[in-house]
């Protein structure tokens, strides 16, 4: 799993804060090919493991970008 988790492909997207949920989630995965991006409203309940190949996408009740999307 270790060197599965290794990437030199980005992780972190803090430019994309204020986006539309859809539209970062495009980015995302369009910037790393080894995740999926997920879109999540804000106060929804998620699993706390850590996926290398997960990027949890949380919008606000307008579908916008509230946090820095970051692989886990």
């Amino acid at each position: 799993m270790e060197d599965y988790c290794r990437t030199s492909s980005k992780s972190s997207w803090p430019e994309l804060v204020g986006v539309k949920g859809e539209v970062a989630a495009e980015i995302i995965m369009r910037e790393n090919g080894k995740v999926v991006a997920i879109i999540v409203k804000e106060g929804f309940e998620v699993t706390m493991d850590y996926r290398c190949d997960r990027v949890w996408v949380w919008v606000d009740h307008h579908g916008i970008v509230k946090y820095t999307p970051r692989i886990g």
